[in-house]
């Protein structure tokens, strides 16, 4: 019997190893968790990844390979599969993904999973790596107008490049062989144009800059915003319009205070129907290569009619001799004004927000009315007031009903 035990235990004992070995075999290293590159060219993700030979008595065997941005690890959307990489993607040798032409717009954190044979055979490597895509930006720091044409004073950057990184500056499409630095002086005459490149990145330029840039001294101007109706209604069609001066041509970018992130792009902001919610602070940016200027704020005000009255009442039991006050409230622009009417009584009980009736009496009770108005319309509301017997009235009412009671029993026994 013991060494059959021992024999038991002996197989178990191996299993529980090999199972440990599998538990602790599983991982995903990346060769890069942060990676900034250049926006247009091709970038490598990179990793190495191992399993265990053998778990219980299988046999491992990877069967699917996938890189990720969305889903998670139950249902994650291979890139391959993505609509936002479509022909951009090539899986390369081990688990390094080539993503081509990247976008600013593909910055996000990149997982790697590997899908086994086995039941349980699966795993995602984490956190993953960050990619970060920059576009190279050419600016002009500062000009001056000569008769044989422009001086300009440029710097060529990127957020993923260090400051001391070398870029090469581009004249109409040949390299400027002497100038390697971020920073570039040069006479602009009528037909030349100037980009510039962050060093082994020449396919990727920054947008070019010609002397026509130049023909305005001041530019982009303050934007200015126009709206196309003085008092804006509820419902109303609404644009505002912005425009500066500037050359190039400006584009537009529209804000909200208090609001994250752009409204719109373009000259226009639209409002089909503008409702209460839009009201607020707005204000658009113009910008072209040289400047970006923001425009004073423009206050929205949208005016409506007021929304159906609240009525609330001071007391819950409405008894006689009590003072009860009715309040009225309704949400408006401009603010409402507010009347008091009881059914069937043309004039009015009273004007403004409350309705205070002191020493109530069983005539006050009825339908009341409240109606808010303002110059935009106005809306009704309506309470019913049933006014109760004070408590010494139900007693003396009772103690009536007694002795009349106790009259009659006296007459019957006299009978």
């Amino acid at each position: 019997i013991s060494l059959r035990i021992r024999s038991i235990c002996s197989k178990v004992l191996q299993k529980l190893y090999k199972w440990v070995r599998g538990q602790n075999g599983w991982s995903v290293t990346y060769s890069s968790s942060q990676i900034c590159t250049i926006k247009g060219s091709t970038v490598d993700l990179k990793c190495n990844y191992t399993h265990p030979d053998t778990v219980g008595d299988t046999v491992i065997e990877v069967r699917k390979l996938i890189w990720y941005t969305k889903g998670d690890n139950y249902a994650p959307v291979d890139l391959k599969d993505d609509q936002d990489y479509a022909g951009r993607i090539k899986y390369k040798h081990g688990c390094t993904v080539a993503i081509r032409d990247v976008r600013e717009s593909d910055s996000a954190v990149y997982k790697f999973r590997f899908i086994t044979n086995h039941q349980n055979g699966k795993y995602t490597g984490s956190p993953g790596v960050t990619l970060s895509v920059s576009a190279v930006e050419l600016q002009v720091i500062k000009w001056e107008r000569k008769q044989s044409g422009t001086r300009a004073e440029m710097t060529c950057k990127s957020k993923c490049l260090s400051d001391l990184h070398p870029y090469i500056w581009v004249k109409n499409g040949q390299d400027v062989l002497t100038q390697t630095s971020s920073s570039f002086s040069y006479m602009f005459s009528d037909a030349d144009r100037i980009s510039c490149a962050a060093a082994g990145h020449r396919n990727f330029p920054s947008p070019s800059v010609c002397q026509f840039v130049f023909s305005i001294p001041d530019m982009p101007n303050l934007p200015s915003v126009s709206s196309s109706s003085g008092h804006i209604v509820k419902g109303d069609p609404i644009n505002l319009t912005c425009s500066s001066d500037a050359n190039p041509a400006a584009t537009y970018t529209w804000y909200k205070k208090d609001t994250s992130g752009p409204l719109s792009k373009g000259s226009q902001l639209v409002f089909k129907s503008i409702q209460s919610s839009d009201s607020g602070e707005y204000y658009c940016k113009a910008q072209n290569v040289l400047r970006i200027k923001a425009s004073k704020v423009v206050f929205i005000d949208v005016k409506y009619a007021p929304k159906l009255p609240r009525i609330s009442v001071s007391a819950s039991e409405i008894m006689e001799g009590i003072s009860l006050t009715l309040s009225c409230s309704s949400d408006s622009n401009p603010a409402a004004n507010y009347t008091w009417f009881k059914e069937n009584e043309k004039t009015p009980q009273s004007s403004g927000q409350n309705l205070t009736i002191t020493n109530i009496g069983r005539q006050h009770s009825g339908l009341y009315f409240c109606e808010a108005h303002n110059s935009r319309g106005s809306h009704k509301s309506a309470i019913h007031l049933t006014v109760a017997a004070t408590m010494l009235m139900v007693r003396f009412c009772l103690h009536f009903v007694f002795i009349f009671l106790f009259s009659i029993k006296i007459l019957l026994c006299l009978i």
